[in-house]
Order: structure tokens, then C-alpha cells, then sequence
């Protein structure tokens, strides 16, 4: 299956996205995010080919609320669960940073997750138990870490409280920290060590869902702004504290929920 859905993956992100890239107009949605045909596209072919794969109900970001509400019920066995692109605004101007998604979901839980960056050819991969990996190769791929004070961190400081975001701008307790844009790859990014922390405001379902297991899968710890399973919460907007160091991981965490 998992063979599968790599194939599929790849092969949507070259026949319906990157003949697009920087060749098609936006919208937005109601909630101000952007759109392109791109996305619909891609969203469509996806479908219809993990279907094939698992005839299960797919839920995909370019759908409404009252559609994500009942897939998610209709889903409680097994669920797909995809983002065609995260990253669709650096996608129609032209940032290198994009992903597609594509999680199986079981009980809840994700238990196969694929992202692949079409522009840099990096496939990320995990299964339940299996270990995570990027293009056949065992992540981490960097597994010594940095002091805390050291440490690169990625952060999305616009859904951050102002209080946090002004604590991390004024007094932060890392070396350096960076935001591209596509939440999908900044997991998949700390999975691999290339950032040492984490932290986001608030993610969808299609945001976490295959990301999230990269990073266990790699050895990662995550949670949220107020609860140590990552799991229990709001599903539609949860938090995240994650690292890929255990230790760097308790300071973070610590840090973080003493300066909210």
C-alpha cells in the first residue's frame, strides 16, 4: 500500500501540479487562504486514486466544513486524509516550498503518512512502527542535537498569541528561527533535524495528520499549547509543541507553556 501511494503521490504532483507552477491565477477562500485549479486538480486525482488503493471515505482540505465534519464521521474506521498543496501562496509565486499530503488515518490515528515537494524531489514517508524515512533514506538524517540555545526553531508566529510572539521576538530562547510556509514540510523538517523545535498556533486536520507521524516515526515528541497528548483537543485547530530531542523537547515545551 504504502508503494502505492508514493506512485500516486508523484505521479498527481507531475501530471496536475507542476505543469501549473506559476502559470495559474488564485482565489481565496472565505477564510482568506488561496486557491488555484491547481489545487482542485490535484485534489480530484487524488481521490479517485487512493480510493483505488483503499476504498475509504477521503477527506481533502479543498472541501467545507460541513463536508470535513461528516467524512470525519463517516471515516471512523479508516479515513484518508490529503492536502493536494500546502503551501498553495508559495506555489503561485513561485517559492520552492510546497507539499502534497496524503495521511491514512485508522481509529483516529494516523498510520501511513506520505509529503513530497515536488520541486525538491524529497519524498518523506512513514508507517506505524516502520520508522520514517526521505527517499529511501532513514530519518533523522542529523541526530545530534544542539543546545537549547543553539537550536533552530521553526515558528509560525501569525496564529501564535500576541503575548507568546512578542516573548519569542523580545527574549527567545533559540539561536535562530524560520517560517516558509508550508506547515506539512516544516514537520518533516524537524523529523529529519533539520530544525531542532517547533511551534504553531493552530493546524487542520491535512496540516498534521501525515506529519505527525513522520516525526514519531523518526523518534520526534509533540503536544500541544495545553495538553501532553498531541491527540486529544480540538481537532480542526490544535496547537503544536514538537521537537525531534527528547531532552530539547521538555525544555521547549517548558518554556513555551510559561510564557503563553
Amino acid at each position: 500500500m504504502l508503494q502505492s501511494v508514493i506512485e500516486a503521490v508523484r505521479t498527481i504532483a507531475q501530471q496536475e501540479i507542476m505543469p501549473r507552477y506559476l502559470k495559474v491565477a488564485y482565489q481565496r477562500k472565505t477564510d482568506g487562504s488561496v486557491f488555484t485549479e491547481a489545487d482542485i486538480a490535484a485534489q480530484t486525482a487524488l481521490i479517485a486514486a487512493l480510493k483505488a488503493i483503499c476504498d475509504c471515505p477521503v477527506l481533502g482540505e479543498e472541501m467545507s466544513a460541513e463536508q470535513h465534519e461528516a467524512l470525519w464521521c463517516a471515516g471512523s474506521e479508516s479515513l484518508w486524509c490529503i492536502d493536494p498543496i500546502d503551501g498553495t501562496s508559495n506555489f503561485v509565486n513561485g517559492l520552492p516550498y510546497f507539499a502534497v499530503s496524503v495521511a491514512l488515518m485508522r481509529g483516529g490515528r494516523s498510520v501511513l503518512g506520505v509529503i513530497y515537494n515536488p520541486v525538491a524531489n524529497e519524498m518523506f514517508w512513514a508507517e506505524q512502527g516502520k520508522g520514517a524515512w526521505l527517499n529511501g533514506v532513514r530519518l533523522p538524517l542529523k541526530e545530534q542535537a544542539p543546545d537549547f540555545n543553539r537550536a533552530m526553531a521553526a515558528i509560525d508566529f501569525k496564529r501564535l498569541k500576541p503575548g507568546l510572539a512578542q516573548k519569542l521576538v523580545a527574549s527567545p530562547p533559540f539561536a535562530s528561527q524560520r517560517n516558509f510556509g508550508a506547515s506539512t514540510l516544516e514537520w518533516c523538517y524537524v523529523a529529519a533535524g533539520r530544525f531542532s523545535l517547533y511551534l504553531h498556533g493552530g493546524q487542520k486536520l491535512w496540516d498534521y495528520a501525515a506529519g505527525s507521524l513522520i516525526l514519531a516515526e523518526a523518534g520526534g515528541s509533540m503536544c500541544t499549547l495545553s495538553e501532553d497528548d498531541f491527540w486529544a483537543g480540538d481537532l480542526w485547530t490544535r496547537p503544536v509543541i514538537a521537537a525531534l530531542d527528547s531532552k530539547l523537547f521538555d525544555l521547549w515545551k517548558s518554556w513555551v507553556r510559561s510564557h503563553q
